[in-house]
């Protein structure tokens, strides 16, 4: 495997999913073993003293040791990746599948915080915040937690009753703008923050109902099987959503509304159908 020499890259020492895959990259010989650093070091300071420091922030820096030359976001993943499979540089510089591609990169490194929280945001320079962004990762995760809640509902027929096509979506949608309400109550500086951390606990544990999906199609179970597998899910969430609001320091009382929901949703489901 061809390695990328000459090249540092900077990576969010407080992110956890930079700090994989930039290892990941240094591990599998893309880059020298000595071609990663966070920008939260100062060590690397003198190799390009005038990269954009916010911008590297935002969009993963990868400079040239040589020339000086920085490239950020998705832009340093392709040089990477080219360098080391040259039969995808033609589809690097494609023009549109750059736009595309930087795009996604964007919708994941401004939403990278609440996808996987950060334990210290000690550093002088943060991710901006893009309202935008946000507000498409909560649709997007709303969207696809419907989706498959929708279709893990089947299986739990003949305990729980099956509601109209678009019930799941209603209580995901519902929750979102009752958690809304309840943290604007005390604590709005936090709303986005929260509310895209809440739906990445929706999207993980709708993921985690993949399983049992899977598991329909070669095994047939009774709905007791799944209605249980269901709640150890909403368990693994229950204390997940624990966790995330203790770094963001927010205390008891959203994990108190956010119990409350389900609990008078399933109810209501329960008795009037």
């Amino acid at each position: 495997m061809k390695t990328l020499k000459n090249h540092m890259i900077l990576f969010d020492a407080e992110c956890p999913m930079c700090r994989v895959y930039t290892h990941a990259f240094v591990k599998a010989g893309m880059i020298d073993h000595n071609g990663r650093s966070s920008y939260q070091e100062e060590t690397h300071a003198g190799t390009c003293p005038v990269y954009d420091r916010q911008r590297a922030v935002n969009e993963i820096a990868l400079i040239n040791l040589e020339s000086g030359e920085v490239t950020y976001g998705v832009k340093s993943l392709f040089k990477i990746i080219a360098n080391t499979w040259p039969v995808f540089a033609p589809l690097f510089a494609f023009k549109p599948f750059i736009w595309l591609m930087s795009k996604a990169y964007a919708f994941i490194s401004y939403n990278r915080r609440v996808i996987i929280p950060a334990v210290e945001t000690s550093f002088e320079y943060q991710p901006t915040f893009k309202l935008h962004y946000r507000l498409l990762y909560l649709l997007f995760t709303w969207f696809c937690t419907g989706f498959i809640l929708t279709a893990y509902a089947h299986l739990l027929v003949g305990l729980v009753p099956l509601g109209n096509p678009y019930r799941e979506y209603l209580i995901c949608g519902g929750q979102v703008l009752f958690q809304g309400a309840a943290i604007c109550s005390f604590d709005r500086r936090n709303l986005w923050t929260y509310l895209g951390n809440m739906m990445t606990i929706s999207f993980a544990g709708s993921l985690l109902l993949l399983i049992g999906l899977a598991v329909s199609h070669f095994l047939k179970f009774g709905p007791a099987v799944y209605t249980l597998y269901f709640m150890a899910v909403a368990g693994l969430m229950f204390l997940e959503h624990i966790r995330r609001t203790k770094l963001l320091g927010l205390g008891w009382v959203l994990t108190i509304t956010w119990v409350t929901y389900r609990i008078v949703l399933l109810l209501l489901i329960l008795n009037l159908n």
